[in-house]
């Protein structure tokens, strides 16, 4: 069990995700529903979905309710091919909406880094790193050497 093929964002407001993931951020899918029941993003590798929180939540375990806000502990990433690209993004996420928790800037690993949350407070990380390089399907590759 060595691959992660979806990753299902719980959300609160299907139609303002869908707009800012779609419509503001660009992600690629062929829904056209601003208010989908469920949405699938045709992203490189792993894909994302957005679902409704608390279907969600009901599908886990229809006892307990779902955390609604504070850290949960999980970040996601988009990783940049320059330091450039690090701050496009960024500027992208802040257009479409996100909220800027950590602005660019050097980090101790020797890359470029930033955080941003999404509308219903997920953390996306926004990293570049000098010995980054990706595969034939733009996803990073641990694999290689230089």
């Amino acid at each position: 069990m060595n691959r992660i093929n979806l990753i299902c964002l719980g959300v609160q407001d299907m139609e303002r995700s869908v707009k800012f993931y779609r419509d503001g951020l660009g992600f690629q899918t062929d829904e056209m529903s601003d208010k989908p029941d469920i949405i699938f993003f045709n992203t490189s590798g792993t894909k994302l979905e957005l679902y409704p929180l608390e279907e969600l939540a009901k599908d886990i375990d229809a006892e307990h309710p779902p955390v609604k806000s504070g850290f949960s502990g999980i970040t996601l990433a988009y990783n940049a091919k320059s330091r450039d690209e690090v701050d496009q993004v960024m500027n992208l996420a802040r257009k479409a909406g996100a909220v800027i928790v950590k602005q660019p800037v050097d980090v101790f690993w020797g890359g470029y880094s930033g955080y941003f949350q999404d509308p219903d407070g997920y953390h996306w990380e926004v990293a570049y790193g000098p010995g980054f390089t990706f595969d034939a399907q733009d996803m990073l590759d641990f694999n290689r050497t230089e």
